[in-house]
């Protein structure tokens, strides 16, 4: 049978890949919820069925808002985040409003409307390790977040954990590693460095780029979410990765070699403050107890279908390409 679900920030990166994802391969209804901050882009959600789509503008804030349509869905997938580690340094105000009381506010809905409940997280929650450190995480491992924006997925993923243990919300978290894919906002690393070239700007680089990130493609991710919205546990995290490290300095030496370009055509600039060094992400209970596994085991498939498609969808991504490359030359970077 079909559900009707409500996403958060389903006009955002990976919330607009979710969307899609279920779309295609469910008979399931979408609300999708977004307050569309410069991160959320609408034509990330063209093409998508009328019949069984539509879309709310709000804030998940909003707390009669948020009443209002859970009083209408049977689920409710939780992506809206301020995410952009560099922002959250400049100000991190909104994120404490958005990923702390904004879940605070969703969370108040699903226990009164008893609706299930899945949250988004990332591994920027559990802080870095050492680069020549072998571990990985888990869900076990420890919180040490390390930026306004992961300190405030930590505070939000504690909340998830509170409400089902002390109201019995019957809720999911997951921490996922690195996306990267289509609807990527052009700020982030990834695409960043791909719009870069297509414009014939060359690539920058952080630091050393010795700096280790686990990649999922966003469709992995978006797969794994649907199986734990589906089969997962109530009460349990499940992470979510793909086996996908690669040190940033490869991640743009692969990008420019897959775009035709000399593999050393970038420049470095200055570190992020506080930059984590490494994340890897072991996600053996996603895989042995739901029987997940990623499409896009192979990250240079799958970086090559992220350029082919930036490649060919310059009209969504140019309108804020400019205002993105003047805002990093105005901090050297």
């Amino acid at each position: 049978m079909s559900r009707r679900l409500l996403v958060t920030g389903g006009a955002g990166f990976i919330g607009s890949n979710f969307v899609h994802h279920v779309l295609e391969h469910t008979d399931d209804h979408v609300t999708v919820l977004d307050k569309l901050t410069y991160a959320g882009n609408l034509m990330s959600l063209d093409g998508l069925p009328q019949d069984r789509f539509r879309f709310v503008r709000g804030d998940i804030c909003d707390a009669a808002l948020v009443d209002e349509l859970f009083a209408g869905v049977d689920a409710v997938v939780h992506y809206a985040a301020e995410s952009h580690n560099d922002n959250s340094l400049d100000d991190p105000r909104p994120f404490l409003d958005t990923n702390i009381v904004g879940t605070y506010t969703l969370l108040e809905a699903a226990r009164r409307h008893h609706r299930r409940f899945h949250h988004i997280s990332t591994d920027e929650v559990y802080g870095d390790l050492e680069l020549d450190d072998p571990a990985r995480f888990t869900e076990t491992t420890p919180y040490s977040p390390s930026s306004p924006y992961s300190s405030t997925k930590a505070g939000s993923d504690l909340l998830v954990r509170a409400w089902v243990r002390s109201f019995g919300v019957p809720a999911t978290i997951s921490n996922c590693s690195n996306n990267y894919g289509p609807y990527q906002h052009v700020e982030k690393f990834i695409p960043r460095q791909i719009t870069n070239i297509l414009r014939g700007i060359r690539p920058k680089l952080y630091g050393t780029g010795e700096n280790v990130r686990d990649w999922i493609h966003a469709d992995d991710h978006s797969s794994a979410v649907l199986t734990i919205l589906d089969t997962g546990r109530i009460g349990e995290t499940y992470l979510i990765g793909a086996d996908g490290e690669k040190s940033n300095k490869d991640v743009v030496e692969l990008i420019l070699t897959l775009m035709g370009q000399p593999a050393d055509a970038y420049d470095h600039v200055t570190d992020r403050a506080g930059h984590d060094l490494r994340y890897a992400i072991d996600s053996t209970r996603l895989r042995t107890e739901l029987g997940w596994q990623p499409r896009y085991a192979d990250f240079e498939a799958g970086l090559a279908a992220t350029i082919h498609w930036y490649r060919h969808h310059e009209p969504w991504w140019a309108p804020t390409k400019t205002g993105v490359e003047a805002f990093y030359a105005s901090k050297g970077q």
